[in-house]
């Protein structure tokens, strides 16, 4: 199979397994236990905050470990809103972001926060000009996403922030899908919140994140040990835990030379698809992720075109993994003005670290093949 699915799920890179075998065995001990050897977990646990806060730029302190980004995202949203609820009651993101966003800010609105969204073009990038016409006295938090998970578009997280810490409004930067693929750095991004899951980053699944800022209080979610500062209860998952420092350190000692390449093979697979006859591109042209292309082909369903690829053996999406059962249009894309049979056109290819040139021919040498027989069955482009 030629996986080109990155940004649904990543393999666990060797380094990251072997460290996390160690602790499912010779160091299985709970963190939270008071002898020996369970103070020397918990030592190695703090020891991984470090690594990953040093990657990002921050206190070790202020790097909270989740379930994985869902956890990440809902903790941020929910927490910082309801601890803020006495400030104010208004909610600012845009319509494009991920669910574990998207679905926290619903159930705020049940709650009694009005949510708005910022405007976008149709490329999906925020509106320079007009955003802050979105904000009001009331509002208590912002939440955008660095990079889109469907199309690949990165916003400009960075103009925000000074504008948003003036006005004392907290801002959650979702940067599960960017991490490792561009440079994540807590004080150039400028949130007060920041979500990363491992295993979009060659780490293992069921780990992520959260950074929380100084001075930022959040209410939790969950109640029982004070683990985490008191934001997360439970027993720690030490083994995912060393996975996922071991994880973000590679990415951050290795993204930048990974990422000449990833844009070199966006290049090269943007270029070879827009050769074929009805093939267009979703998203910026060139402000998006560097390992991340989104296509439609009029006419044709995105999920017609991803189970043909995969009778040919290439592994594709039509989007976030999470809502791969469903077969409603994107979201995203109808959130951009496609109508509900152009969004349903929209398909998703991530590369990384295993791809190659060839690999790029061939995806593209197939998807050529598939739109013609596609085009001569049911007589579209003609």
């Amino acid at each position: 199979m030629l996986y080109m699915d990155y940004a649904a799920t990543t393999p666990v890179r060797p380094e990251v397994q072997e460290e996390m075998t160690h602790y499912f065995a010779a160091q299985f001990e709970n963190p939270h236990s008071p002898h020996e050897a369970g103070l020397r977990v918990k030592a190695a646990v703090e020891e991984a905050r470090e690594r990953v806060g040093r990657v990002i730029g921050v206190s070790p302190r202020q790097v909270v470990f989740t379930s994985g980004g869902t956890e990440a995202n809902n903790l941020a949203i929910l927490g910082g809103a309801r601890a803020r609820r006495k400030r104010g009651n208004h909610l600012v993101t845009t319509s494009i972001e991920h669910k574990s966003v998207l679905g926290p800010m619903s159930a705020l609105a049940k709650e009694g926060f009005g949510v708005d969204f910022f405007p976008l073009d149709s490329t999906g990038l925020l509106d320079r000009e007009k955003w802050q016409e979105c904000l009001t006295p009331q509002t208590v938090l912002v939440s955008v996403g660095h990079a889109n998970n469907e199309i690949g578009t990165l916003q400009p997280v960075a103009e925000l922030a000074p504008v948003l810490r003036q006005k004392g409004i907290l801002f959650h930067c979702d940067c599960i899908q960017s991490f490792g693929k561009v440079w994540v750095d807590a004080a150039e991004i400028g949130a007060d919140l920041i979500s990363v899951s491992g295993h979009k980053l060659y780490g293992p699944k069921g780990v992520g994140f959260l950074y929380v800022g100084p001075g930022v209080r959040l209410e939790p979610l969950m109640y029982g040990g004070g683990q985490e500062r008191g934001l997360r209860p439970g027993t720690l998952n030490v083994p995912a835990i060393m996975g996922l420092a071991k994880a973000v350190e590679l990415a951050g000692q290795e993204y930048k030379r990974e990422l000449l390449r990833l844009l070199a093979l966006r290049t090269e697979l943007i270029n070879r698809a827009l050769l074929i006859p009805g093939v267009y591109l979703n998203g910026h042209p060139t402000q998006r992720l560097p390992h991340h292309v989104n296509l439609g082909v009029s006419g044709i369903e995105g999920q017609v075109i991803v189970s043909e690829m995969g009778k040919r053996g290439i592994a594709i999406s039509t989007g976030a993994a999470c809502s791969s059962g469903s077969r409603e249009p994107s979201h995203v894309l109808m959130a951009l003005g496609q109508a509900a049979g152009e969004a349903a056109q929209g398909f998703r290819i991530t590369v990384g670290v295993d791809t190659t040139v060839q690999d790029i021919l061939s995806f593209a040498a197939n998807l050529s093949r598939v739109v013609d027989d596609l085009s001569e069955r049911f007589c579209f482009h003609k």
